[in-house]
Parts: structure tokens; C-alpha cells; sequence
């Protein structure tokens, strides 16, 4: 069985060497790097052979890719790269990676065509002034082979080894059994579903009440079915830290099956949770963990992947141990490990590592996405951008005089948008034309400049920069998928200060590819219902299939009321504070206990918390506050004991609404004082007009407030039964809960009962 690889990747194993250097120096997008692919090979002439397929093998090695072009009459083959400014500035390691690929693949096509000798040529296109650098070797085909087969030998140890990782792995998959002596009610069936679902390569939405072990239950199936369909790698995919720490408990139940578990698994975190150096630069002139590190990667990689259980902590000892940056070895892992664990936007984010190695690599992987009813709110914020004014009025003062002009013409421009602004809040039919070219003006200007002087830059010119590149590069896939608003923020005598956003409402363009290339994909969540809402916001294939996992819970072990002849809508808030008051206090009186009472805002929260202490000042309370830290959530969780009595206010869809375990005594019971819908104001009016246009008339609506609202609910409610020994009560405090479609959003094993003050 041969191992194959891609030239791009083969050289980048055997032909990277000294510093990291990320110094920020801007590189054309990819946009301008395929255009200026295509002004070169329109360059050419007809017979010019462009993104020409080529393989070939070294003993077991397959290797294979795309030449950027080849011309038969020359006999010249060209790899072409685009870059920006002063060429001398491409660092001496990217050129020597440049001619390892052209190298690569100079003998590839001698092979392929009988070639005796070639004219290799590494062009540097300049995306700004359009110019061509041309650097031009002549090699016979004998050289090229040699260095072929250089390239191959230093690779095949490691082809080899990973190979025989590869069949280990398979065959401890395949025996691999579940670590508990049964599966819990509603488990094996979502295992069932999520195995199918990868064996017949679907897309999954799986709803599952929390308790069941969704986790677990999923991450078995999934790894049970990667050796029958060659799956490369599985991508679990979380949208908080608590998710990402129960993936890697499940999976750490697994390896305990077998001494030295052949199943590489990886935690992956954020750059700023894994720099050790926050206060230094990311090149080798400044950081001393970016000093030779391509030439420390190789033992360090070779050391870490014996290890096989790469969790944040064990990656950060192993890149210590050989002095290279923590956050860039565990990007390199992310190659090689059989299941990473990390946040969405490893894969759903406009410039994704983990999407962009699946495409590189050509593999076939299976997704994982955890709390999967996030994902519409975190995939509208990875395509929104914002340009915030004030910002851009702090670079005007402080701009490099060769900024000034283009800087000028935004500011002018901007002015104009303020000036036909009718009202603090307003959104246009079209994002304004004029401006964005301006604004590509000013990036393109700002670009030269960070081009030609890479260091000591203001942190505002650079936040500006990225700001405006973002907003640039979403306006030309600017669709009903988004809107474009004006926000006013502040008003001075002679100036009115405005955020301009461009504001994704519907990610579902930018995801359906994420979908599509992956093998399979199952999303899981206590609230996936109903699933028309996800297909249709996510981009998930038409065949996409949903189910609804039995629940574990018996209607005996949670009652919920319903109280009837109550309005929480905001024209009845005063009115609502005592009567809830009053019926938290009976409660707590009959059966006293931890309790938590979820509220639509702040306001709502504190009105009710004054009231309640002034009415029964001997009740315990806690409250969730705007600005708390992590350590101060953890504090407010940490008061619920199973010795401990008490309400805990909180606001409904935060901190404490999801994500929280209190079993037990630790939480018997909630109040839920909200329907949980989104304000009602002109964004999200807007956002209900565009959903009627894309999804219908009766969609609207819901999409836009009854789903996300009633979501929130469940899951606040679902903090309080979570195991089949708990035993709490529920109060849905509003009389729109007794309507017949909010109570078909509820889960299925609910027994609702109406309740009266």
C-alpha cells in the first residue's frame, strides 16, 4: 500500500528551516493571489499548460499535485508567486520552499513527458505594480531526479512510520469497545444514528436531552466507523471550554482500554491562551521560541507524537523541552493527530486551519460539532465585520504622513454616509459602493506601507487594517445572507461619530462547504428543534437528517408549570415583579433548596432581585453580574452545594443558562421568568423581513424570535434534571407558554401543567 502526499506538503515537512517569522508583513488574499495567478498564465499564450496535474512515485511514496504552469515550446515550467512590495523582503526559507516545490515538481514532468533536461522558473508577481521577477535554473532531469529522491528519502521514514501508525490505529479502532457495561437510555440509539450516518457518509443533526451522554455517545460511533470508511481524521468541534474538557474526558475513557492507545488525540487552543511570550513578536529577532524553530521542529513534532495524548498542558511542556513556541507545535500537529479538539472556528471560519489542511491534504474526515445550536450565532459573528469610527478618528491623528490622502478620501466618504443618516440606527438596501472603494483604496495604501516597513507599527493602524480588509472582503459576497447598517454612537458639536457593520444573518453561503467536504458531519444539542430552522441557516445538505433521541428522563422526575395569568412582555414587567416574587417565596417555602430564576435582562434581573430581598430578606441570594470573570462564575457556581439553600438570579442565554452541571441536591428547581425572544428593534426586524423573503411568509418570525428565544428556555430549564436520579421543578413564568406551537418546541418527555397564582 503506498502512502500518498502532496508536493506542498512534502516540501514543507523536508524543506522548511530556521525562524518562525511572522512579522506582519501583508500578503495578497486569496482573491488577488488567483488573479494574479491568471494575469500570469493570460500572459502566456494558448499553449500554455496551466494548474497541470502531476504524480509520481519514490518506492512506497506516492506523490502528487498541481504545477502552476508549463510551457511546451520553452520547456520551461514555472511555479508562479504572488507577493507585495520590495521582493528582497521575501524571506530566504519561503524562497528555498518555492524551488524545493518547483524542484519537486520539475521531475515529476520529466518523468511524465520523457524529458531529458527543463528550464525551471519561480516568478514573483506583484499584485500591486503587476510586474514579474522571473528566477531561472536549468536542470536535467538526472538532477532532478536526485533531488527528488532526497526529498522522498527524508520523507519516506516518516511516510513509513506514520503508515504503520495508521494500520495500528485502525485495527485498535476496530476493536474497540464502550468502556461502560451498557449504554445509557437514548445512547445507543444516537450511536446507531451517528454510525450510520458515517458509514453512508451523511450529515447528522442529532437532538439529545443532556444527560444522556452525548459526548461519549457520539465520539465512539465515530471512531468505530473510521477504519471501514478510511477516515483520515475526526474534528471535534466545541463552542466553550467546557465542551472541549468533556470530549477529552470521553476520550480518555477510551484509551484506558488499551496500554499506549495508538489514537494520537489533540487540544488545540487559542493563540493568546497558548503564547508564552504575549509581550514579544512572533520572529526570531524577538522571540526566542521563533529562533531556529523549523530547525527544532522535527525533534520536537517526533517527541510529541510518541506521546499520543496532546493535551494544551502536555504540548506546552514538549515545545518548552525543545524551545519552540507551544501555539505554532500544535498547529503542526494538528497534521498528524487522529482526533483534534478545538473551538468552531478551526473549521467554520473564513480562514480555518483545520478546513484549509482537509482541502490541502485531500482527507476524508468526520465532524463532530458539540452544542451545535450555537453554531448559527458564532458562524454570523465569524462573517460580520464592523468599522468602528472613533477608531479610525484616533489613525487619522496618528497616521503616517503617506497614509493621510487615502485615509482622507475614507473620512470624507464616511461623512457623506453620516450626513444622509435619518435616525441613530438605520439600514441601506446596498452596501454604499463609493466607500468600499475608497476603503479598498485605503488597505491597499496601508498595505505598501506595512510592505515596506514591517516594524514598530501603531496597534491602531494595524486593528484599522484588519478591520478594513474584513469588511472589504465581505462586501463583495455581500447578498440577502447580510445586511448593512449605520450605527451612531456619539454626537459632538461638529461631528457625529457612526459604526458602519456589515452583518451576516444567515452563515449558511459560507457553510455549506464545510458540510459538503467533509465526509461526515453529525451536530448534536439538547435544542435542535425544529431542524427546517438549522438546515436552513447552516447550508446543510438537502439530505441531511434529523433525529430526536429518546429521553433517559421519566415525566415523574420534573414538573412544569406553566402559570397562565402572567405576562412578562415588557409593557407588563412592573406589574409581573410581585406576583413572582410571591410564587418564588412559596415555592422555597415548601421545599427549600438551590434554586435558579432566569430573567430576559439585567434590568428585568435586578428589578425582581430588589423587590424579592425587600419582601423576604431571610431568603439567600446570589446574582450574576454584568462584568463578571471567570473566577467570579466559578465562585457563583461553587455556592451551589448539596448542603447549600438558595436562588441564584441570572440572565436567560448566559453564563449559567448552558454549559453548567448541578446535579442533584446541587440545583432542584428553576423559574423562567422570559420567553427568552430577541428585542424587538430594527435589526432584528429586519432580520425577520429577510427571513421571509428567503425561508416564507410564515417563517419569518419564528426564525427570527420564537426559535432563538424558545432554545434558551430549554436550556435553562434542562440545568436542573441531570441524572436519572433527579428529582426539581420547572415554572415557566408567561401565559404565550400555553400556546400550542411554543409547546411543541418543548421536549417531547416534559409533562406541562398549567399553573395558576
Amino acid at each position: 500500500m503506498s502512502y500518498r502526499v502532496a508536493v506542498r506538503a512534502l516540501c514543507e515537512f523536508t524543506a522548511k528551516q530556521g525562524d518562525l517569522d511572522l512579522r506582519f508583513t501583508p500578503s495578497p488574499t486569496a482573491q488577488e493571489g488567483m488573479a494574479g495567478h491568471q494575469t500570469v498564465v493570460g500572459r502566456r499564450g494558448e499553449h500554455y499548460l496551466a494548474e497541470l496535474p502531476l504524480s509520481g512515485s519514490y518506492k512506497t511514496l506516492l506523490v502528487s499535485g498541481r504545477a502552476d504552469g508549463y510551457d511546451p515550446e520553452a520547456n520551461r515550467l514555472e511555479e508562479i508567486k504572488t507577493h507585495r512590495g520590495d521582493i528582497s523582503r521575501i524571506p530566504a526559507n519561503h524562497r528555498l520552499l518555492h524551488w524545493a516545490q518547483l524542484k519537486v515538481y520539475g521531475w515529476l514532468l520529466c518523468q511524465q513527458f520523457n524529458l531529458q533536461k527543463v528550464e525551471l522558473a519561480v516568478v514573483y508577481f506583484d499584485v500591486m505594480s503587476h510586474a514579474e521577477h522571473a528566477f531561472v535554473e536549468e536542470h536535467s532531469a538526472d538532477q532532478l531526479q536526485v533531488f527528488f529522491a532526497q526529498q522522498c528519502q527524508h520523507f519516506l521514514s516518516w511516510a513509513l512510520q506514520e503508515h504503520a501508525h495508521r494500520e495500528r490505529r485502525d485495527r485498535y479502532l476496530e476493536t474497540l469497545s464502550f468502556p461502560y457495561p451498557t449504554f445509557r437510555h437514548g445512547q445507543r440509539q444516537l450511536a446507531e444514528a451517528v454510525y450510520r450516518g458515517a458509514r453512508d457518509g451523511h450529515t447528522l443533526l442529532a437532538q439529545a436531552t443532556t444527560g444522556i451522554g452525548k459526548t461519549l455517545g457520539t465520539l465512539f460511533p465515530q471512531l468505530k466507523a473510521m477504519p471501514g470508511q478510511q477516515l483520515d481524521r475526526l474534528f471535534f468541534l466545541t463552542a466553550k471550554t467546557p465542551g472541549r474538557r468533556l470530549a477529552l474526558d470521553a476520550l480518555h475513557s477510551l484509551r484506558e482500554q488499551a496500554q499506549d492507545a495508538p489514537l494520537r488525540v489533540l487540544e488545540h487552543v487559542a493563540r493568546d491562551k497558548a503564547c508564552e511570550h504575549p509581550d514579544k513578536s512572533c520572529h526570531g529577532e524577538s522571540c526566542p521560541l521563533a529562533k531556529g524553530f523549523y530547525d527544532r521542529l522535527p525533534a520536537a513534532r517526533l517527541a510529541a507524537l510518541e506521546q499520543s495524548w496532546l493535551t494544551h498542558e502536555q504540548v506546552r511542556r514538549i515545545a518548552l523541552q525543545h524551545q519552540v513556541c507551544p501555539y505554532y507545535l500544535s498547529q503542526e500537529l494538528c497534521r498528524w493527530a487522529d482526533v483534534v479538539v478545538c473551538d468552531y472556528n478551526y473549521y467554520f471560519d473564513m480562514n480555518a486551519l483545520l478546513y484549509g489542511l482537509t482541502l490541502l491534504n485531500e482527507w476524508r474526515i468526520a465532524v463532530l460539532v458539540d452544542e451545535a445550536h450555537n453554531l448559527v450565532d458564532r458562524a454570523r459573528g465569524m462573517y460580520t465585520a464592523e468599522l468602528d469610527q472613533g477608531l479610525f478618528h484616533q489613525l487619522c491623528q496618528r497616521a503616517p504622513a503617506g497614509l493621510r490622502s487615502a485615509l482622507q478620501r475614507v473620512s470624507r466618504h464616511w461623512e457623506q454616509l453620516n450626513r444622509v443618516q435619518e435616525g441613530d440606527y438605520q439600514i441601506y438596501p446596498l452596501v454604499p459602493e463609493l466607500f468600499v472603494a475608497t476603503l479598498q483604496k485605503a488597505v491597499s495604501a496601508i498595505t505598501d506601507h506595512l510592505s515596506e516597513q514591517p516594524n514598530g507599527n501603531d496597534r491602531v493602524l494595524l486593528q484599522f487594517y484588519l478591520d478594513a480588509m474584513l469588511f472589504c472582503r465581505l462586501s463583495e459576497a455581500y447578498d440577502p445572507h447580510s445586511l448593512f447598517d449605520i450605527t451612531r454612537q456619539t454626537e459632538q458639536a461638529l461631528s457625529i461619530d457612526t459604526t458602519l457593520c456589515l452583518r451576516n444573518v444567515v452563515p449558511a453561503p459560507f457553510l455549506a462547504s464545510r458540510f459538503s467536504d467533509a465526509h461526515t458531519t453529525t451536530l448534536f444539542s439538547a435544542t435542535l428543534r425544529p431542524d427546517n430552522y438549522y438546515r436552513d441557516l447552516l447550508g446543510l445538505p438537502h439530505e441531511a437528517q434529523w433525529i430526536d433521541v429518546a429521553s433517559p428522563f421519566a415525566a415523574e422526575q420534573l414538573s412544569v408549570r406553566v402559570v397562565r395569568n402572567l405576562s412578562t412582555r415588557y409593557q407588563h414587567r412592573e406589574s409581573s415583579l410581585a406576583p413572582i416574587c410571591r410564587l418564588m417565596a412559596e415555592q422555597y417555602q415548601h421545599e427549600p433548596g438551590n434554586y435558579l430564576a432566569f430573567f430576559s435582562s439585567y434590568a428585568y434581573l435586578e428589578q425582581v432581585r430588589e423587590l424579592f430581598r425587600t419582601l423576604h430578606p431571610n431568603t439567600p441570594t446570589s446574582v450574576q453580574t454584568r462584568s463578571m470573570n471567570e473566577g467570579e462564575r466559578q465562585s457563583f457556581l461553587d455556592s451551589f452545594t448539596l448542603h447549600s439553600e438558595g436562588i441564584g438570579f441570572a440572565v436567560l442565554g448566559g453564563a449559567f443558562g448552558e454549559g453548567i452541571d448541578l446535579p442533584g441536591k446541587r440545583l432542584i428547581g428553576a423559574f423562567i421568568a422570559t420567553l427568552g425572544l430577541p428585542q424587538i428593534n430594527e435589526v432584528n426586524e429586519e432580520v425577520k423581513a429577510r427571513m421571509q423573503k428567503m425561508f416564507g411568509k410564515e417563517n419569518g418570525y419564528d426564525y427570527a424570535y420564537l426559535y432563538p428565544g424558545i432554545q434558551k428556555v430549554v436550556q435553562a430549564a434542562g440545568r436542573v434534571i441531570r441524572t436519572t436520579d433527579d428529582q426539581g421543578v420547572v415554572y415557566l413564568l408567561d401565559d404565550r407558554f400555553g400556546q400550542s406551537k411554543v409547546k411543541d418546541l418543548l421536549p417531547a418527555w416534559w409533562k406541562v401543567e398549567p399553573y395558576r397564582l
